[in-house]
């Protein structure tokens, strides 16, 4: 990524969540989870124009604030419902830097809080992967096995039969082909006209970022909180 793009890296954190109650200011280990998230976005900030929050929740932004984020504005109330999607937040937290500092971008990063693994190298790599150009967006996943395609299966007329692939009796979890990979949920790297101007996330030229499954976790439950507390503890003390 040239030392020169204008890189605008946005975290989304509604006040509202329905799987797990304040889930993105809900603590792991004494931090709350946001702040996984900020932290190993101010340690790539020397690549990046500016890091912020988009809340509509006063608690939240004051989180963000004390771990070093910007909260430039309070989203709107049209972009603070549960079933807003996420394309017109980031349009708007875009829009909203473009015209106070009077600049046009060249990439918006979104980095959802629910993946608190995330490290500050996954971050960069993805960057270098946009650098190579030729792509609209960068987004991370993960190789997957026990969601690969090949176990999916439906009923038709009582009759279990292949979802989309065919899987032989006895196939061995390496021998799955072709490799399977799901959104992890951790990075989206778009280009700023993809975005703003052709209403999309991910374009049509997608480049992957291969993360390692150790650190793809997505927090959508009460179980996964409790994953993600015994995986950061073990890197906090490994012993």
């Amino acid at each position: 990524m040239a030392t020169d793009s204008k890189i605008l890296v946005v975290i989304p954190a509604r006040g509202g969540s329905k799987g797990v109650h304040r889930k993105n200011i809900r603590p792991i280990l004494g931090k709350p989870l946001i702040a996984y998230t900020i932290e190993s976005a101010i340690q790539i900030r020397h690549l990046t124009h500016r890091i912020i929050v988009s809340t509509d929740d006063a608690e939240i932004a004051d989180i963000a604030h004390q771990y070093g984020a910007e909260v430039p504005f309070m989203r709107p109330a049209e972009l603070s419902g549960d079933n807003v999607p996420t394309l017109p937040v980031l349009q708007n937290a875009a829009r909203f830097v473009e015209g106070q500092d009077r600049i046009t971008l060249d990439w918006v990063l979104l980095l959802q809080p629910t993946a608190p693994l995330r490290t500050a190298e996954d971050i960069e790599t993805a960057l270098a992967i946009a650098s190579q150009g030729g792509c609209d967006s960068v987004i991370s996943v993960e190789q997957v096995f026990a969601h690969h395609p090949i176990l999916m299966k439906r009923i038709e007329h009582g009759k279990l039969s292949p979802y989309c692939v065919e899987e032989a009796e006895g196939t061995r979890r390496q021998d799955y082909q072709p490799p399977a990979y799901m959104r992890n949920g951790a990075i989206y790297l778009t280009h700023r006209d993809v975005l703003l101007d052709r209403d999309s996330i991910w374009g049509d030229i997608i480049h992957p970022y291969v993360m390692p499954h150790e650190r793809s976790l997505s927090i959508d439950t009460e179980l996964d909180m409790q994953l993600a507390e015994l995986m950061i503890r073990d890197q906090v003390h490994p012993n």
